[in-house]
């Protein structure tokens, strides 16, 4: 490609480096990875949540941490398995399938730096409706042995490996691929603002291409960026916790309000992301980043088995919340989505509606460049109010977990107290438990786990607002700077 010819396929100004450049992307493409295999050994069902070595350090041996965490006894190969590679790949494939085969809507999405639109499907909602109803018919029939569930929980670990293969390797093959976006393409193709900095590591994590699409066989195009966002991960998050409901039961023969009561909060997320499917088509994911190894991690990996830590935990220790406990989250969780999803729909309107009657009394701010900025409603209590919404929404996923931590005792006869708990095999002959949980010493070293979700996402959060405000600042100049005096606070007045 000559070099005039280049330069028409890249955006006119490129950013500076973000998530502190080659080192930042180095530290969170292998760091996290690690923090999600840490997460899946440290609070487990066979010695406890933290493994006891970690509450008495001085103790600790590889061979007893080994022992402790449940290693799998081949070493670092029985972290995958070409059994579970080939399971999540079909899951994969029977994705894809559904967002072809069923029907949708066509919607185009935002003025390109090229010229023109790009047009999605959106079917998410109905795809995932099917998935779930295909596995709760089977589960109707078959039980709790629907062969789905019990696979989820013994594979958990090389369910985490295959994720992470799928999510490096379609880093790798979008960041060669984008080296042959060329000038005035028919496909719209382009590169993203913040992905061309010419370090392959920080390129390859932030992503080259804006909206890298292929036509597969008989399926069709595919936005792989768009397909990521709500499609594998966000229903498998769904199904790992359905998966761990079926094994609390498995185990103690009742399933406990407490994972009850995260399992309803985060389907009704989810299913609510995927109703809303057309709204991604204005964050920040799919008009400005690339697709690299940040947001393919982050969509299939990160988010599932992160974000369903609290249901895992509750699997091996139940928590009963009583009357008093449900009705305190659910008004948490409801006070957070009642901002979350009111904010959103407000800014939804303005942009496609503003002559809706139920938005239209709001006041705006007039930009130079057209665009319009509210500064009344919930976009005049702060610039990002729906931030907000989602943070509050993030405790009620912790709280029914109490204050956590536990201990797996095997084998030993030892006293019973309230709360704690044995296992769906028993008693064995004697009066001997043979697997008792109770929390013991490990009471509140748990909650390093369980409420990692609250402090990771507060961090996220501010984080992508900060990127918003960069954004902004770009796209707007000095009309930015006046409408900040108008629309002062951040995320929470008084206090950012």
């Amino acid at each position: 490609m000559s070099k005039a010819a280049r330069k028409s396929v890249l955006p006119a100004k490129t950013h500076c480096y973000e998530f502190g450049g080659p080192l930042g992307a180095f530290a969170t493409s292998f760091g996290l990875p690690i923090i999600c295999y840490l997460a899946a050994f440290a609070c487990n069902d066979v010695s406890g949540c933290p493994v006891p070595s970690a509450v008495h350090p001085r103790s600790l041996t590889i061979s007893k941490l080994k022992s402790e965490a449940g290693w799998p006894r081949n070493g670092f190969l029985g972290l995958a398995s070409w059994k579970v590679t080939g399971f999540v790949l079909a899951y994969y494939l029977f994705s894809l399938i559904l967002q072809a085969a069923l029907p949708g809507i066509v919607v185009q999405g935002v003025q390109l730096r090229s010229g023109g639109r790009l047009e999605y499907k959106f079917n998410a909602f109905s795809s995932a409706i099917t998935v779930v109803s295909i596995a709760g018919i089977s589960t109707y029939v078959y039980g709790t042995e629907f062969p789905l569930w019990t696979f989820i929980w013994d594979n958990y670990v090389q369910l985490i490996t295959v994720n992470l293969g799928i999510a490096f390797s379609l880093a790798c093959f979008v960041y060669c691929r984008s080296f042959s976006v060329k000038s005035g393409n028919m496909h719209k193709r382009e590169l993203a603002a913040g992905g061309h900095t010419g370090n392959l590591l920080y390129d390859w994590f932030i992503g080259r291409e804006l909206n890298p699409r292929i036509v597969i066989p008989v399926i069709g195009t595919i936005d792989i960026k768009a397909f990521c966002e709500l499609r594998p991960g966000m229903l498998g998050w769904i199904l790992l916790d359905l998966a761990f409901v079926v094994h609390q039961y498995k185990q103690y023969g009742f399933v406990s309000d407490s994972i009850l009561l995260i399992t309803l909060f985060q389907s009704l997320y989810v299913f609510d992301a995927l109703w809303m499917e057309p709204a991604i088509l204005s964050t920040m994911d799919i008009t400005t980043d690339g697709f690299g190894f940040m947001l393919a991690f982050g969509d299939l990996v990160w988010l599932p088995f992160t974000y369903s830590l609290q249901a895992r935990y509750l699997a091996v220790y139940p928590v009963q919340l009583g009357v008093s406990g449900i009705i305190g989250i659910l008004a948490v969780q409801a006070f957070g989505y009642w901002i979350f999803r009111s904010s959103n729909n407000e800014k939804n309107r303005f942009r496609t509606n503003p002559k809706d009657p139920r938005i239209a009394h709001l006041q705006y701010m007039k930009t130079t460049s057209g665009s319009k900025l509210l500064t009344s409603g919930w976009w005049g209590f702060s610039r990002h109010p729906n931030y907000l919404g989602d943070w509050i929404m993030a405790w009620s996923y912790c709280l029914p977990t109490g204050i956590a931590g536990y201990v797996v005792k095997h084998g030993s006869p030892v006293a019973m107290s309230q709360g704690d708990m044995v296992d769906g095999e028993g008693l064995v002959s004697g009066g001997l438990v043979k697997k008792q949980v109770l929390q013991g010493e490990a009471k509140g070293w748990g909650m390093l786990v369980t409420y990692f979700y609250v402090l990771y996402f507060a961090i996220l959060l501010i984080h992508r607002e900060m990127r918003d405000e960069e954004a902004c600042k770009r796209k707007y100049g000095a009309d930015w700077e006046e409408y900040k005096k108008k629309v002062r606070w951040r995320i929470l007045p008084g206090i950012y």
